[in-house]
């Protein structure tokens, strides 16, 4: 009978609803009192103790994996981002990795478009003033009379170009990777360096992975690049930016703005700068909001689980 360590926190609360499919596999599960993530830590403590996990962004390091093998098969992951697993370790150790690809790209992209449309027109910051009881207009403009920079061409990134490309935007594109030519042909996409990209986007939107590539892909030296009116918009990967960085560049004018959906530490504490910058829109790592998409990504996780304990459905 397989154990499972299950710490996604989108799944949790809802564990009565798939007890019926871990019934019928014979499947037991630990359920620890998860708030965010695991720890490393935290993972090993229950090393050994389990045959499968079912996780969220729980660090699942080398050092995790090693103490739970041999007997881990598979880590089938809640959603699209494994950066939180040591994927070579685990391919070392005979460890399966799963994952639901493509599972957040539509809500994402519209949280893209909600944060571009509302730097735009300016709708936070009017509704903030006439709540404070002033009566002021405050400028606008138009996304079709902006440059969006869009920072890894992936799924995410593509469904965000064809939406700026509806809006009228001018979009540029970089990525590590080319670029299918039919894509670029279809959305007028111009894929260029991430430098000339920087300088001339009035709104740069991360959506590449986390990787040893894109770590601290914005750092003092890229914000010195951008445009003094443009804005970041981040709702890939927190690591991808260099937090402190972004801090000095936004106190010190050197960028306008920034939205930010992920963070490097989270929950982001209770000190950080950011919650007091009034240039700045804050959410908690929630752009993948969609009941729809959620439920999608539950039945494929299980299904990974499964695959990789060896049971057929």
């Amino acid at each position: 009978m397989p154990t499972v360590l299950m710490t996604a926190p989108y799944m949790i609360p809802f564990l009565d609803r798939f007890k019926a499919t871990f019934d019928k596999y014979g499947i037991d599960l630990i359920v620890p009192d998860v708030q965010e993530r695991m720890e490393e830590a935290d993972l090993l403590r229950y090393a050994g103790q389990f045959d499968g996990a079912i996780c969220g962004d729980d660090r699942y390091t080398a050092r995790v994996l090693e103490a739970c093998a041999p007997r881990l098969k598979v880590i089938s992951k809640w959603g699209t981002g494994i950066d939180s697993i040591d994927s070579a370790a685990a391919s070392r150790l005979n460890v399966k990795v799963g994952r639901t690809p493509n599972a957040f790209t539509t809500p994402v992209a519209d949280t893209v478009l909600g944060y571009l449309l509302a730097f735009v027109r300016r709708q936070p910051w009017m509704d903030a003033a006439m709540k404070r009881g002033e009566w002021e207009k405050i400028p606008g403009k138009t996304l079709s009379e902006c440059t969006l920079g869009v920072v890894g061409v992936g799924n995410i990134g593509k469904a965000v170009t064809r939406r700026a490309r509806a809006f009228g935007m001018k979009v540029l594109g970089t990525d590590i990777i080319e670029i299918d030519h039919v894509f670029i042909t279809e959305t007028g996409i111009q894929m260029t360096s991430l430098a000339a990209l920087l300088d001339e986007s009035d709104f740069v939107s991360l959506n590449c992975d986390l990787n040893p590539t894109s770590h601290h892909l914005m750092n003092a030296s890229t914000f010195a690049l951008m445009k003094p009116n443009a804005i970041l918009i981040n709702t890939a990967r927190g690591p991808i930016v260099d937090e402190p960085a972004l801090v000095a560049a936004l106190q010190s004018g050197q960028i306008a703005g920034a939205a930010l959906d992920v963070f490097e530490f989270e929950p982001l504490p209770h000190d950080s700068p950011l919650l007091k910058m009034d240039n700045v829109l804050l959410a908690p790592h929630n752009a993948n909001s969609s009941p729809a998409a959620w439920e999608r990504v539950h039945w494929n996780t299980i299904r990974n689980l499964l695959d990789g304990l060896g049971i057929v459905e």
